[in-house]
């Protein structure tokens, strides 16, 4: 048994530089195209092994999500059964990002478990067997778990590698929880942009197609983006209710952010094609 903290393990949050809906499938989930990139912002979580099975999470989100939902402690779950690990661990979540954003928070935190737990643990799972056990968790853990910015197809699960610009960006919160599953039935949601080529992807102009039903059903988002896209080219993330705008420099970003109404929450990041996950994984 070990006393010893394994401390700040990065959660970075995500951005969907775009976001196209290629149709719906008989299962009823979405044939999706999108491009997923980090940023360096998000969520941080230490780890204690303990010699006991128990998984016990210090946060302060138990008001808001039980733990019997708690798509951490599921992780921690489900890695211990794949692995037959007979320990356990306490783990301590500082929780910035926001819940129903579309940065991806949730399942951020998850992949984070399964990393640094196959690592604390020396369970030896691979990868790709940890991006199968998050791809139960939800569709957006395997990115995460792959720690690069991909090109993402099929639910999420089918990732290509891809090296996009790395700019500043300026990511606004509205104040509006945004529920994902409403945004996909919705029967106002098109669902027949043409699957397109890695090249064509990247040349287009980008767009999410998200954005517009959940601009007019959510008037916050409307707002925030209406503002935004007076100083930087800028789009919704996911199903929202995050919008952010690229700067070709941090200062630019912080100059917008300084002239931003009081009704929104925000914060500034570098966008970053290998996940701060990632490079505390290779610093191991």
């Amino acid at each position: 048994m070990t006393d010893t903290i394994s401390r700040n393990w990065p959660a970075p949050a995500k951005l969907n530089l775009f976001l196209h809906v290629n149709g719906r499938r008989e299962d009823g989930y979405h044939e999706l195209q999108t491009l997923f990139q980090f940023v360096d912002h998000g969520d941080t979580m230490d780890f204690k092994v303990t010699d006991k099975p128990e998984l016990i999470l210090h946060s302060d989100m138990a008001e808001l999500v039980p733990d019997s939902d708690n798509l951490i402690l599921k992780a921690a779950k489900s890695l211990k059964e794949a692995s037959g690990y007979s320990g356990g661990a306490e783990i301590w979540l500082t929780k910035i990002l926001p819940m129903g954003g579309g940065l991806g928070g949730g399942s951020s935190d998850a992949a984070t478990v399964l990393v640094a737990l196959n690592a604390l643990w020396q369970t030896g799972l691979t990868k790709q067997q940890l991006a199968a056990i998050g791809l139960k968790l939800g569709a957006d853990v395997p990115v995460f778990i792959n720690g690069l910015a991909a090109l993402a197809e099929g639910v999420g699960e089918k990732l290509e590698t891809v090296t996009p610009a790395e700019p500043w960006y300026l990511v606004i919160h509205p104040k509006v929880h945004v529920c994902t599953k409403a945004v996909f039935q919705d029967p106002d949601l098109p669902r027949n942009t043409p699957k397109l080529t890695l090249n064509s992807l990247m040349s287009n102009p980008w767009q999410n197609d998200c954005e517009k039903l959940v601009a007019e059903r959510y008037p916050q988002v409307a707002n925030a983006l209406a503002w935004l896209i007076e100083y930087a080219p800028s789009r919704m993330t996911g199903t929202g209710a995050c919008v952010f705008g690229s700067f070709d420099t941090q200062q630019n970003a912080l100059n917008a952010l300084a002239e931003m109404p009081a009704e929104f929450d925000a914060f500034v990041a570098k966008g970053i094609n290998i996940s701060p996950l990632e490079q505390r994984l290779r610093q191991l």
